[in-house]
């Protein structure tokens, strides 16, 4: 499955610094966050959010900090205080869901119950992992492992087949690094990647410390699981790579696949996993991946491998044991790797961990609480005036033939628009949680979505479901499935705010929609049809004509330098920044429909098309820690937020009227440089 969202990292790291004031909600944008001395052609990004910027601190349990998770920050107090008021209920709440709910969450919060606890809890799989005899018995333990959530060096997943949308299909892919990327192993060049990868060490040996073994075998132990990962990394493929669809796809008979991996016990995985009999075939994600990694089991001694998913064990389950292993867990992966200096306070982190496993028991709760009909039926309108805008403009598109043309109004006619909250809630009769098992609970939410996954094989595809829960504060296109889904969560000020002018509407919400929306016809999206088919609709000659414009967005993305010596990776970036500035250009379109040729007010002294503007760039104010930032340049195939806010505006050229940007100006590009692609 390939889903394109605003990442999530990014959204939890984000909040904003103030709620506006009443008086600036007619125009929809703060006044108070811009810098009125800078001039909108020299840094528009600064213009719009420079005292924001200036006066912002990022928090102590942050990585980053902007307006997005305001939002999410918003979200998470309400549903605390949905969770505060049913846990104490537990076994009385007439609901189960409600009841599981509840339960989780006041097992999670009793740290009392979970210091007592330390690592017995884990004491079963440690056991279980220790007594494995053989290598043979190795992909048993893989697929329990891949279904209670613990890394592993591949991976199992299902959704629709990509060249036949109706059924579902098993996929493999590659996995099993406990760092975000493989730069982080093999960039020797790297002072920052190559100081992480030590301390990496480090931690591992802490943890198999924490967990009893002795400091020398401890670090003998971390030093040859960070050589086998580093085997792993090498072996991988690129995260650029992995962007492409058709190369990505291998369907391969369950017949093949012990040639691709010879000496694997491939018959032993799959009906450990659940898939045997279930399906005739697999999608390999990465097939000379899996042809090392028979090469790596091979050679790599079974004390190794045990040391190594011993580690994993201990990682996954690190934040639900006592504080020891929850201290150095985010010592590292908090501290080191993201440059966060505090935890989060407990009560978040137990949000989380409901939202992860019962997300759509405690979303029914969030929907019927906090977002009104008002409000479903308002966006609803926006996003039909975006389809209008991208209908009309697939007419006049000068880079797509007409064949193609027809395809792409087919396919627009048949993307299936998700607003707020799911029609049918998931069932989660046959998740089992008890309260004071916390551990357990965990792991029999894992199990529970994994089983969940693995029932829909044979089954016709779930046309209804939903990737996010409705308090997420994302959104996200589905090529498989040509769905756009935008969860109740993120319709809420300042992205989307009911009692403000359309302006600012649609400069913020609008083209986050518009993102959505073209990533069905970006460099991946594309590539999929109006049923979600991985089908080449376009003719050659459209092909010629995009790639020309998008390797000029490429170019134009790689000179972004938001660190020293860091730069935007513009390929990876390559299907955002496409979603970026197409939805800012076709949200300021639908923009001008919804006037209906009435000539837009002034407000706050400014116009419609500069209120549009400056509140696209407002969105994106953020400001990061340099550990995160470097991670997210490595990782994400976003840009950072700067970028977001700024780069795409110096292609639209109704920016440069409303704020008259001048040659010579920093934000001036001239007109054979900007890429317009809609």
């Amino acid at each position: 499955m390939r889903t394109f969202a605003i990442p999530i990292a990014l959204l939890a790291g984000i909040a904003c610094a103030s709620s506006r004031p009443a008086t600036d909600l007619s125009a929809g944008v703060d006044l108070r966050g811009m810098d009125p001395s800078v001039s909108p052609g020299q840094d528009f990004y600064r213009y719009a959010n420079g005292r924001w910027l200036a006066q912002t601190v990022i928090p102590e349990d942050k990585p980053a900090y902007g307006t997005l998770s305001e939002l999410a920050d918003r979200t998470e107090e309400q549903l605390h205080g949905i969770l505060e008021r049913i846990a104490p209920a537990g076994l009385h709440a007439r609901d189960p869901d409600t009841r599981k709910v509840g339960d989780l969450y006041a097992s999670f919060m009793d740290t009392a119950a979970v210091e007592s606890a330390g690592l017995a809890p884990l004491r079963h799989e440690l056991a279980a992992l220790a007594a494995v005899r053989s290598k043979a018995q190795l992909p048993g333990l893989i697929a329990h492992y891949i279904a209670i959530d613990v890394t592993t060096p591949y991976d199992l997943g299902v959704g629709p087949d990509a060249r036949d949308s109706t059924r579902y299909a098993v996929q493999l892919e590659q996995s099993g690094l406990g760092l975000p990327d493989r730069d982080y192993y093999l960039r020797k060049d790297d002072a920052h990647l190559a100081a992480i990868l030590r301390q990496y060490q480090a931690h591992i040996a802490q943890m198999l410390e924490l967990a009893g073994d002795e400091r020398a075998s401890a670090q003998q132990q971390a030093a040859q699981i960070v050589a086998l990962e580093t085997q792993i990394a090498q072996a991988q493929w690129t995260k650029v790579q992995l962007r492409d669809p058709v190369r990505t796809y291998n369907k391969t008979e369950i017949a093949q696949l012990p040639g691709l991996m010879p000496g694997y016990d491939w018959p032993r995985f799959l009906r450990a996993a659940d898939v045997s009999g279930k399906v005739g075939y697999v999608i390999v994600g990465e097939p000379s991946y899996l042809q090392s990694l028979a090469q790596l089991l091979q050679h790599t001694p079974l004390p190794i491998w045990k040391s190594y998913f011993r580690w994993h064990l201990l990682s996954a389950f690190a934040p639900y044991l006592s504080r020891a292993f929850v201290d150095a867990d985010f010592a590292f992966y908090g501290t080191i790797l993201r440059g966060t200096p505090q935890n989060t306070p407990r009560w978040k982190r137990g949000v989380e961990l409901v939202q992860g496993a019962i997300g759509e028991g405690l979303g029914k709760l969030y929907v019927a609480q906090y977002f009104p009909p008002a409000t479903r039926a308002r966006a609803q309108r926006l996003v039909d005036t975006l389809l209008e805008a991208y209908r009309q403009e697939i007419r006049t598109l000068d880079w797509m033939g007409p064949a193609t043309k027809q395809e792409a109004e087919a396919k627009l006619d048949l993307l299936d628009k998700k607003i707020g909250y799911p029609s049918r809630w998931r069932d989660y009769s046959r998740l089992v949680i008890r309260r004071g098992e916390l551990l357990g609970d965990v792991m029999r939410a894992s199990q529970f979505e994994y089983e969940r996954q693995i029932h829909k094989l044979g089954r016709p595809i779930d046309r209804e479901e939903w990737e996010m829960t409705p308090q997420t504060v994302n959104a996200y296109y589905r090529p498989d499935l040509n769905e756009i889904v935008f969860p109740a969560a993120i319709l809420q000020p300042p992205t989307f705010d009911p009692h403000a002018d359309d302006a600012s509407n649609y400069g913020a919400i609008g083209a986050v929609i518009g993102h959505e929306m073209s990533h069905g016809f970006d460099d991946q999206g594309s590539q999929y049809d109006a049923h979600g088919n991985l089908r080449d609709w376009w003719t050659a000659q459209d092909h010629e004509r995009f790639a020309a414009r998008t390797a000029a967005l490429v170019a134009q993305y790689d000179r972004a330098e938001p660190l020293p010596g860091y730069h935007v990776n513009g390929r990876l970036t390559l299907g955002e920044n496409i979603a970026d500035n197409s939805g800012l250009a076709m949200a300021y379109k639908a923009y001008h429909l919804a006037l209906q040729g009435r000539q837009a007010p002034v407000l706050d002294g400014m116009s419609g098309d500069q209120r549009f503007f400056l509140a696209f760039a407002q969105i994106w104010r953020g400001k990061y820690r340099d550990p995160y930032l470097i991670l997210l340049l490595k990782s994400d195939p976003h840009a950072p937020a700067e970028v977001r806010g700024s780069y795409p505006l110096r292609n639209q050229p109704p920016f440069y009227m409303a704020f008259a940007v001048k040659p010579g100006e920093r934000m001036y590009l001239p007109p054979a440089e900007r890429v317009i692609l809609w």
